[in-house]
C-alpha cells in the first residue's frame, strides 16, 4: 500500500543523529564500486549546490506535515540548512514530471519503491553508495527492507519510516469479554474460533473500509498480498510482484478465492461489498468501538492507531488489542509479514546539503520524537523501542521485527500502472462482484510490455 495514506512525527537526537552521520553512514568512497553509470558518478538535479536550501517533495500532508516539518526544525537549526517541503498527493505523477523536465527536487519521499525503481533504471536518481555506508546502513534495518530500493545490485533509496501491515486489531475490553483468542495460530482458527462466533452472535466479525478518493482499492491489495504471501510462501511472492509468473497465475486466483470468502461472503464484513467501497479507510474500525461493538475485527497497518477515536488513542494499551495475522495450514511455516516504508532518495548528487538531509532522514537516530508521539515505527531493528508510547506500539514492533519472512508491499513493488492503477481499479470492480478470475486476467493483460 502506498504511503501517502498512512502517516503521522520525530525529531530530536540532533546531536547524536549528527554524529552518527559522520560516522557510520558516511563513506568517502562507494561502497557498491563506481559511479552510477552514465553520469559520472552523480546526477545533478534539484536546487543549487551549497546554498543551505533543501527542496523535499513528499505525500505528508495535513496534521502529518505539520508535525514532520516541526520534527525536522531541530535538525535545520543545527545544521543551517533551510528544507523547503511540498506536499503533493498526487506524488507518482508530480515527481516524474519534475524529473523529465529537470525540475527535480533535491530529495523525494517515494511511498511506491517501484516509481522509485523507473528513475534508477534511467540513471535519474543518485545511488546511495556514492555517499552512504550501505553495508552499516543494511545493518541496522529490517531485514528485506533494503531490498526494495535495489536494482543491478545498487540501492537508490534509504527507508525513513516503516508500516507492518499484517497486524488484526480488535477492541480489547469487548473482544475480551466475548472470550475470542487472542493469539490464533492459523486462520482457520481465526475463522473457525473467531469469525464464524461473532458472526453467530449476530455481529459482523470483520470492520473493512476501502475508500480513499482516487487511491479507493488499495486495501484490498493488501489482502491479496498477505494471501499470496502466507498461502505460497515468499518464493511465488517474489516471482508474482516481479512478474515472473503472470498476475493470472492459479495461485494468485486462489488467493482472490480465498479472500472472497471474508470480502464477499455474506455476513463476514459490516456493512457488505457497498459497505466496504464506501466506507472511508480511516474510519473502517470506528464501529468497533461503538456500544455494543458493530464489527470486531481489522487487518490493517501499525498506521491505523492514528484513525482511532482519541479517547481510544489516549488508553490504547487499554482499548485496542493487536495479533499478527496467523499463517495458513498447508501454506507457509511462519509469521509472514507484509509491510512497506517511505523511501528517502536523492536527486541533487553534488550537493552535501542534500546529503546530509538524507543521511540524517535515513539515520537509526530519527525519529524519537514521532515514536514517543505515536503510530510511527522505524525501520531500523536497532531503534530504541523503550521510545515508543505503550505497550501497544512496542508489541507491534516486536511482531514486525520477529517475523520469519518480511516481503514489502506488493503493488508498490510492481509498475505504477499495475501497482496503483489497474491492481487497485479491477479489486473495486471484483469487489462490486467480478470474478477473481476475470480480474487477475485484466490486470495481467494491462502489465506493461
Amino acid at each position: 500500500m502506498s504511503g501517502n495514506r498512512k502517516r503521522v512525527v520525530l525529531a530530536g537526537g540532533v546531536a547524536v543523529a549528527m554524529t552518527l552521520l559522520a560516522g557510520c553512514l558516511s563513506s568517502e568512497e562507494p561502497s557498491g564500486g563506481g559511479g552510477a553509470a552514465g553520469t559520472g558518478g552523480f546526477v545533478d538535479g534539484g536546487s543549487a549546490d551549497n546554498d543551505k536550501k533543501v527542496t523535499m517533495l513528499g505525500t505528508f500532508g495535513g496534521d502529518e506535515e505539520k508535525n514532520f516539518l516541526a520534527a525536522l526544525a531541530p535538525f535545520e537549526k543545527s545544521s543551517g540548512i533551510d528544507i523547503q517541503y511540498t506536499a503533493d498527493r498526487d506524488f507518482a505523477t508530480t515527481i516524474k514530471q519534475k524529473v523529465n523536465a529537470g525540475d527535480a527536487p533535491d530529495i523525494g519521499l517515494f511511498a511506491q519503491p517501484g516509481g522509485l525503481m523507473e528513475f534508477a533504471t534511467t540513471n535519474k536518481v543518485q545511488p546511495l553508495d556514492t555517499f552512504v555506508d550501505v553495508g552499516a546502513l543494511e545493518s541496522s534495518l529490517v531485514p528485506g527492507l533494503l531490498d526494495s530500493a535495489r536494482s543491478n545490485g545498487r540501492v537508490y533509496g534509504a527507508p525513513m519510516k516503516m508500516a507492518g501491515k499484517s497486524l488484526v486489531w480488535y477492541p480489547k475490553k469487548a473482544y475480551t469479554a466475548g472470550g475470542y483468542p487472542t493469539e490464533p495460530a492459523t486462520t482457520t482458527e481465526l475463522q473457525t474460533e473467531i469469525a464464524d462466533k461473532i458472526k453467530a452472535s449476530g455481529t459482523a466479525p470483520w470492520c473493512m473500509g476501502w475508500e480513499s478518493a482516487q487511491d479507493t482499492g488499495w486495501v484490498g491489495t493488501d489482502w491479496i498480498e498477505q494471501y499470496v504471501l502466507g498461502m505460497h510462501g515468499p518464493e511465488v511472492y517474489d516471482q508474482w510482484t516481479k512478474h515472473e509468473i503472470p498476475f493470472n497465475d492459479e495461485r494468485i486466483v486462489q488467493a482472490f478465492d480465498e479472500f472472497a470468502k471474508i470480502a464477499k461472503g455474506d455476513g463476514y464484513v459490516l456493512g457488505g461489498p457497498k459497505g466496504v467501497l464506501s466506507t472511508p479507510f480511516g474510519e473502517a474500525m470506528l464501529p468497533a468501538f461503538a456500544n455494543p461493538p458493530q464489527c470486531f475485527l481489522e487487518r490493517q497497518g501499525n498506521f491505523v492507531t492514528s484513525f482511532l477515536p482519541a479517547n481510544v488513542q489516549a488508553n490504547l494499551t487499554e482499548e485496542v488489542g493487536v495479533f499478527g495475522f496467523p499463517q495458513f495450514e498447508n501454506g507457509f511455516d511462519g509469521q509472514a509479514m507484509v509491510g512497506a516504508a517511505d523511501i528517502a532518495a536523492l536527486f541533487n548528487g553534488n550537493d552535501p546539503d542534500a546529503q546530509a538531509v538524507l543521511k540524517f532522514l535515513s539515520s537509526p537516530d530519527f525519529g524519537k520524537e514521532w515514536a514517543t508521539a505515536g503510530g510511527w515505527l522505524s525501520p531500523h531493528k536497532t531503534f530504541d523501542s523503550s521510545l515508543y508510547p505503550d505497550e501497544t506500539t512496542k508489541q507491534v514492533a516486536e511482531i514486525v521485527a520477529n517475523a520469519d519472512v518480511f516481503r514489502f508491499d506488493g503493488s508498490d513493488l510492481m509498475p505504477k500502472a499495475v501497482g496503483s492503477g489497474t491492481f487497485w481499479s479491477e479489486l473495486i470492480k471484483w469487489e462490486n462482484g467480478q470474478s477473481s478470475k476475470q480480474t487477475a486476467d485484466n490486470i495481467e493483460a494491462s502489465w506493461p510490455k
